[in-house]
């Protein structure tokens, strides 16, 4: 998306869902018509999936008419919560939600009738609603979703947990003569029994 577009921005409507757009006006207007609108500190809710922001979605989103309906582009970011798979401390991913999504109406504008599906055309290609609304939620939603990491780390070379006292292993890291504790004990023992194992 570029930052250099001539048009103005249109800000989004705070009054509704900021991630809902009315997009009849543009619908009206000839295919090469264009909006844009600016998207500041949105919550989206991705409990389903278990993830949690710890940042709200920020950005720009781009609507151009097209005469099939809309091709919607976003350059927008936020960031995930998780936990360290070496040393379980929290994490934090960022995120860019760079969508590139053809959406087409549902009820035509002009005549008011429903828009059928043509022949080989997609049943899964996002539509609007009945009220020409574009409801972009799920689209981001299912774009922060899909960028979830498998094993994140707070840092690259993260040294993981201490096999004997379950601390992070940091620079200096030590537990002198202190008691171990037993949960980490019983694995130390199993691993020894292991390697016993492969010895016969």
């Amino acid at each position: 998306m570029s930052s250099g577009d001539p048009r103005p921005s249109h800000p989004v409507d705070t009054h509704g869902d900021p991630l809902t757009f009315n997009v009849a006006g543009l619908l009206a207007e000839p295919p090469g018509s264009v909006r844009e609108y600016a998207v500041d500190g949105v919550d989206v809710d991705l409990s389903e999936d278990e993830l949690v922001l710890t940042r709200p979605v920020s950005g720009r989103v781009r609507l151009l008419r097209t005469n099939r309906g809309l091709v919607v582009e976003s350059d927008l970011n936020t960031a995930l919560a998780g936990e360290c798979a070496r040393c379980l401390r929290p994490t934090e991913t960022e995120v860019q939600i760079e969508l590139a999504e053809e959406v087409l109406p549902t009820i035509d504008l002009a005549s008011g009738l429903p828009v059928t599906l043509e022949e080989g055309e997609d049943p899964e290609t996002p539509r609007l609603t009945d009220h020409h609304e574009l409801e972009l939620r799920p689209l981001v939603a299912e774009a922060i979703s899909l960028q979830e990491p498998i094993a994140p780390l707070c840092e690259p070379g993260c040294p993981g947990l201490c096999e004997e006292c379950g601390e992070r292993l940091s620079p200096g890291h030590s537990h002198g003569d202190g008691p171990i504790d037993p949960r980490f004990e019983a694995l130390r023992a199993f691993r020894a029994e292991a390697g016993e194992g492969e010895d016969e």
